[in-house]
């Protein structure tokens, strides 16, 4: 007489090779995965669209602060054309020069922000900092000619007098390259702060079988089947205790 094995509606959990549970076969996903526990697409996007529209507002101050600290271009009009009054002087290009470094300031900050909000990194996030870029210059320049010196500088030069040093209008020269600032700074700070102090994909974790750790045989190992009186899953099973 032998003991009982395992009964056929409870599998034995000392078999290494048995099928897990909530396993649907190759290829299959268990639970816990799949779209759900990837997360919803449409919160982050409507976070990368707010972010983008903040960014865009915040061109308003790139384009004041630009208005502030530009250099001033003197001009000085005889009556019947307007000339620099310096004609050696560099403030034609310090316009342009204060743009881009504001442009850039804005970028890094703007980046440095939403990583601290959102602390982890995505393709919308950074295509949003980058469009929002782009808006931020273009308000930021249209604001920063408008506040400006008159554009107008026939009517302003007829308005002031014949000898009398005004300002000239506030252009951009290199309009494509001060555009292109804030979004370029934007997504490089943002991507090396993802890249340094992102999180982390989590190591794979292979499991150990108990035998193996402790150094025992391996389950399976030699011959394909069970010898006699060995369980199926490498169980030895009890021997009853002899009669009278």
């Amino acid at each position: 007489m032998t003991a009982p094995l395992t009964p056929p509606h409870r599998p034995s959990s000392d078999n290494p090779w048995q099928t897990p549970q909530h396993w649907d076969g190759p290829g299959k996903a268990g639970p816990g995965s799949g779209p759900a526990a990837e997360g919803d697409p449409g919160p982050e996007l409507l976070r990368a669209v707010a972010v983008a529209l903040l960014v865009t507002v915040a061109g308003a101050g790139l384009g004041l602060l630009w208005v502030w600290l530009a250099p001033k271009v003197p001009l000085i009009s005889d009556g019947t054309a307007v000339f620099l009054q310096d004609s050696e002087g560099e403030e034609a290009i310090g316009a342009d020069g204060t743009f881009v470094l504001l442009a850039l300031g804005f970028g890094a900050l703007s980046a440095a922000l939403v990583f601290w909000l959102r602390r982890r990194g995505g393709v919308a996030m950074v295509v949003a900092l980058a469009v929002g870029g782009v808006l931020g210059s273009l308000l930021a320049w249209r604001l920063g000619e408008w506040l400006g010196p008159d554009q107008d500088v026939v009517a302003h030069a007829r308005a002031v007098g014949k000898g009398v040093v005004f300002d000239a209008p506030l252009q951009l020269r290199t309009a494509a390259a001060a555009w292109l600032a804030w979004p370029v700074a934007a997504m490089v700070v943002h991507l090396a702060l993802t890249a340094l102090f992102g999180p982390r994909d989590p190591e794979p974790e292979w499991g150990t079988h108990p035998g193996w750790a402790a150094g025992g045989p391996v389950p399976g190992a030699g011959h394909g089947a069970a010898g006699p009186g060995t369980a199926p899953g490498g169980n030895v099973p009890p021997v009853p205790p002899a009669g009278p």
